[in-house]
């Protein structure tokens, strides 16, 4: 595994998987933050639908600290994204393109991750400073739509968010993902609700697995 990038979009380009933490209780997301890194996910982030997000934000950094790269997700307008900032949040994920979100991650030198579907979306949020637009929801369009749109937009760096499964993560990435956003694959609802954290560490490396073979193919082709 190659050592952790000093800057973080390199970091997230480098392990190519954002595991998006969620669950109705915050009591074990730091649990399950430690599990996902011994599995090799070093980029998560954690949601705000969960309660108490930034304190679980703030939990979560103080714990692992700099061996992982920590995001907000779910952030809808700038005051939100501030407070995960200020909570230890590295990089901030967003549904849609909130152009003020945007501009909250420039101002304090983070990473912004919004949320785009259409074409024009896609163009909005990246011209407005986007360092990575997330296609969400990629579920309802799959490879096929992330593929159609890199084709004339290969200088945008697109993360499919949805429908990542170990099925599907290397059809993301031959259609030129930079990186996957996973969610109920890698954290699944059932291992949370057993408190499974053996389950998820076991998920997470094999969504490394995947990642890494499939980089190793890249460099030999």
């Amino acid at each position: 595994m190659p050592a952790p990038s000093v800057d973080p979009l390199a970091r997230v380009l480098d392990r190519k998987i954002v595991a998006v933490i969620r669950a109705e209780s915050p009591d074990l997301l730091v649990d399950v933050a430690e599990a996902l890194l011994a599995g090799g996910v070093e980029v998560m982030e954690v949601t705000f639908t969960v309660p108490r997000a930034a304190q679980v934000i703030e939990q979560v950094a103080g714990k692992l600290g700099s061996r992982i790269l920590l995001g907000a997700g779910t952030v809808l307008d700038p005051e939100t994204a501030r407070v995960a900032f200020l909570s230890g949040a590295e990089f901030i994920v967003s549904p849609c393109v909130n152009l003020a979100v945007i501009e909250m991650c420039r101002r304090y030198g983070k990473l912004a991750m919004p949320g785009a579907l259409t074409p024009t979306e896609v163009v909005t949020a990246w011209q407005a400073g986007a360092d990575i637009v997330k296609i969400f929801p990629s579920d309802l369009t799959g490879p096929k739509y992330l593929k159609l749109l890199h084709a004339p937009l290969p200088q945008i760096r697109l993360m499919p968010t949805g429908g990542v499964t170990l099925d599907t993560a290397t059809e993301f990435l031959d259609s030129g993902a930079c990186a996957l956003g996973v969610g109920g694959a890698l954290v699944e609802q059932k291992a949370l609700a057993a408190r499974d954290l053996g389950r998820i560490e076991s998920q997470a490396r094999k969504f490394t697995a995947l990642v890494d073979a499939w980089q190793l193919g890249q460099a030999s082709s």
